[in-house]
């Protein structure tokens, strides 16, 4: 990933729930680097979560209901 892809998908992270916020940011500087390919299109596909949805999917008190993402939720949680 281009430092311009990368710039950008951090700026995809910025939520209007700050817990959101930091968790993403975490996970970004802990696992940016393993982004690619499949975990990639996870992560990406859990920003287009609205902030509840995605916070109680971190919080373990929702369910995404897609086995290619819970690798990706997974590792937010340990955020």
């Amino acid at each position: 990933m281009t430092r311009v892809e990368m710039d950008r998908l951090r700026w995809s992270c910025r939520r209007g729930r700050l817990e959101n916020d930091l968790v993403l940011g975490r996970f970004l500087d802990a696992h940016a680097m393993r982004l690619e390919g499949e975990r990639l299109a996870a992560f990406r596909a859990l920003l287009d979560y609205s902030d509840d949805e995605l916070w109680a999917l971190i919080g373990g008190r929702g369910d995404c209901g897609d086995p290619a993402l819970e690798e990706v939720v997974q590792l937010l949680r340990s955020c």
